[in-house]
């Protein structure tokens, strides 16, 4: 069974991504792990205890995942897709929040981070919320489900919406030999088209109308 390391706990945009991403290839009784840190998912990797691991771009280990063991772990494949719609909400006994969760720095440029005095980076949104609902803080930038879940408890300040984050596929074996590795068919293809056919016509003074 082909399996796949990606962040926990259950809940997390990188398992829903993840489920994603196994559907789009069809692959048949793939597993997920989902580990505490992209650590522990490294060395599963290394040790093939994990045939891919599965992260977010810019998630804060990202770095540090792309070139720690860089000769012994490669980028396979990276994406594009949608995320769980992201909001801002604040405990219900609050009136005027003063601190706020988040993942920093993946999520903190999403808003004003001015707005609260204090500011709490944890590794993950499901353990963002489960703190905001034991009162670590008074906000926090998480999914938005988590309002409907929860109504009696946190109410919606602000709705984010759903960043296209990109996502990056490892694995232990190099499948670009050095070169250039992207897909000739993809959509940026016909976007790139159309952008040179205007520039083209801009050029020449003609128009397009």
């Amino acid at each position: 069974m082909i399996t796949f390391a990606t962040l926990g706990p259950a809940g997390t945009n990188h398992e829903f991504v993840t489920k994603e991403y196994i559907k789009f290839h069809g692959i048949p009784e793939a597993k997920i792990v989902l580990v505490p840190d992209f650590d522990v998912a490294m060395k599963g990797l290394i040790n093939s205890e994990y045939d891919f691991i599965l992260q977010c771009a810019v998630h804060p280990d990202t770095p540090s995942t792309l070139g720690t063991h860089f000769r012994r772990m490669f980028a396979v494949d990276s994406f594009i897709c949608r995320s769980k719609e992201l909001a801002i909400l604040t405990r219900s006994d609050v009136e005027t929040p003063k601190s706020i969760g988040l993942l920093a720095p993946a999520t903190e440029s999403y808003i004003d981070v001015s707005r609260w005095q204090t500011r709490v980076s944890e590794p993950s949104l499901p353990i963002i919320f489960e703190n905001l609902l034991k009162e670590k803080y008074d906000s926090a930038l998480v999914y938005l489900e988590y309002a409907e879940q929860y109504p009696d408890r946190v109410r919606v300040d602000q709705v984010i919406g759903s960043p296209d984050d990109v996502w990056i596929v490892y694995a232990n074996e190099r499948t670009s030999k050095g070169k250039l590795q992207a897909w000739h068919e993809g959509p940026v293809r016909e976007l790139i088209r159309q952008k040179v056919e205007s520039d083209g016509l801009r050029k020449s003074g003609g128009s397009n109308l």
